[in-house]
Order: C-alpha cells, then structure tokens, then sequence
C-alpha cells in the first residue's frame, strides 16, 4: 500500500483509508522549554503519558461511572453546554442538508443529569449522541482545574471538558492552537495541513466554525476529487487514555471518538492579535477589498502580497535603506502604534 492509503472499498469502489496514513510524530512528556520549542515549530505532535498524575485520569481508566462520579462530586449547578445528534446522524456532528444549519441540537443544562443521561445511554440501540462539549471548567469545575494542573499552560490558559459517546466532529480549524488531552476512552484525529484548505471543500465562512464537506472515513471523491490531495498530505494520531496531542493553529482536523464513553480536555492558546492586528478580520477586509477587482489589479495585489507579506528574508526591499523601509522594514511598536492610528483613521473617513 502506498503513502496516499488508497484501498478497494465497498462495491469494488476505490476509497482512502485514513488508517493507513502517516503517524503524528510521537514523544514522552516535556519540559516548559521543551513544548515552546514544539509550538515554534508548527507541527502536531503526540505526547504519551503527559496527565499521568492527574486524579481525573485515575478515575477514567476505572470504569464511565468513576469519573461521571468525579466530575459530579464537583458540580457547582452552572449549566453546561450539551450537543445532541439523532442515532440516524451515525454521531456525525456537522452540517445539515442545506449548509445553513448544523446537524444537531444544541442547548444548555444540568452537568450531573447530562453526565446521567450519556451514561444510561451506553450499549442502547439507535441511541441518540450526546455530549458535553467546550464546557469551561474554571467557571463551572474549578475544583478540577485545581486538582489536574497543566503546567505546560500559562495560568490564564483555562480547559475546556469533552464528554460524551462515539462522536465524530467533521474536519475543522481553530484560530488558536490546541493541545487535546485525553482522559477517558480512545480518540482519533486525522489532521490536514493549513495549505490544504482549497481540497476540503470548507464550507460558509459565515456559520462558524466552517466545517469541511468530506467525510474522511468514506470520501465521495466524484464529488470532492480534489479531496485525494488532501488525503495525500495527512497524518493521523490515536489517542490513549493519558496521550496529548498539539495542534497548530489553522491545522485542519478530524475527530473521531472510539469509545462508547469518552472524555477530553483541552487547552485554547495563541490567538493574540486583536483590532487591525486580527488576521481573520484583516482576511475578510482582504475580501471585502480584492475579490471585486479586475484581472490586472488582482493580479498586482498578489504580487505585492508575496514579495512584502509573505515572502522570506525581505529581499524585494533589501535596496532601500533601513531608516527609509517603512512598513516593508521591522516595525518597532511606536510605529506600529501610528501606523494603526493611520489606518483607523482612514476606514473612519471611508464609513467603514
């Protein structure tokens, strides 16, 4: 079997088996130098054993009922966010038919009966799925935060609890990076790089977070052929009870958990810039200003955005001298400070 993973799927069809794809690097738990040292270097990577001492995954290798006992021994009464999926949805947690809406529910309510109700549930035929997603845990567990420290993470760094059933989250990105820790049952990530973007079919930017229209597991690639590129640039992790795994911001992910019981927390960081420095809202402003223009002047933006932007080493204005470069040079902060006072000032004069 080649790198790509192509096999003989059902029906003599040819599918891509997401089993078969490069692993995500691994290595053992890591100094705070040593994991900035693996921020800097933008690529994901699998940490064996980081939660070793952490209570909750003492309790999540018993048994569901152990940590549900855990974490509702904790319960201050602040409600939760829960996601339910019909059993029809086959625990697929994207879109619906029309890409308007999602395809499941979303509200809040109690920890303790949502923590009930997914463990009844358990071995239930056409059971609907039900989760506990992105739930704070400084505000709604702190007792946890304090018994399972991360010392990886600056203090204002707070986690977020995962728990629910055999729920597959379709292929997405965070504007943060991501370090996901698994306490209960197995999780499995297929991860794409940021450039294959253009290959997943995303779908509207508008109802976020946009999710990838392909389903890795059983790509319709007459639908999506551009998909087999992105399938030739993947890798994939699983992970045990204990495991973490970094994600690099905009790394596009699939999730997928194993178990019929599984729980996870992770940690958000590093999306920093904020006003005329937020690169989403600067993107959407890239939008609202190129996406209209002709052919030539597309064309020059272009140019200009690779040569000054996005390009290596200055060399398009390694001719001028450095007290002249301006903002094509390095900015110290005073000037970085006025050139944002002169943009804000001109959107003002626009109606912006």
């Amino acid at each position: 079997m080649d790198g790509g993973g192509v096999i003989s799927g059902q029906g003599g069809g040819e599918a891509l088996d997401v089993d078969a794809l490069p692993r995500v690097a691994s290595a053992g738990p890591c100094s705070t130098s040593e994991f900035e040292a693996i921020v800097q270097a933008e690529q994901p990577l699998v940490i064996r054993g980081l939660l070793d001492r952490w209570p909750a995954l003492v309790a999540g290798r018993q048994s569901p009922a152990a940590l549900n006992a855990y974490l509702k021994a904790m319960d201050t009464g602040a409600p939760v966010p829960v996601m339910e999926a019909p059993a029809s949805s086959g625990g697929r947690f994207g879109y619906g038919a029309d890409l308007r809406e999602f395809a499941f529910s979303k509200r809040q309510a109690g920890l303790t009966e949502t923590l009930d109700r997914i463990e009844h549930l358990l071995g239930w035929p056409d059971a609907p799925f039900v989760a506990i997603q992105m739930l704070p845990l400084a505000s709604c567990l702190p007792a946890f935060v304090r018994d399972n420290p991360m010392p990886l993470m600056p203090a204002k760094v707070m986690p977020r609890l995962w728990v629910g059933g055999p729920v597959r989250t379709q292929t997405h990105n965070d504007r943060d990076h991501n370090l996901a820790c698994v306490i209960a049952g197995r999780r499995r990530f297929v991860l794409f790089p940021p450039t294959q973007v253009a290959n997943l079919y995303v779908g509207p930017l508008d109802n976020p977070p946009p999710l990838s229209l392909v389903d890795p597991e059983a790509p319709d690639l007459a639908r999506f052929p551009r998909y087999r590129d992105a399938h030739a640039a993947a890798q994939v992790a699983w992970l045990e009870p204990g495991d973490a795994l970094f994600v690099p911001k905009y790394w596009w992910h699939h999730v997928t958990s194993l178990a019929p019981y599984n729980a996870m927390v992770n940690y958000w960081w590093g999306d920093t810039g904020v006003g005329l420095e937020r690169a989403n809202d600067v993107f959407l402003t890239a939008l609202l200003a190129f996406k209209d223009l002709p052919p030539g002047e597309r064309a020059y933006w272009r140019a200009m955005f690779e040569a000054h932007v996005f390009a290596e080493g200055g060399e398009a204005c390694a001719h001028i001298p450095d007290g002249l470069k301006g903002a094509l040079g390095p900015m110290s902060p005073s000037f970085r400070e006025t050139l944002k006072r002169q943009l804000k000032m001109a959107f003002l004069k626009g109606g912006a």
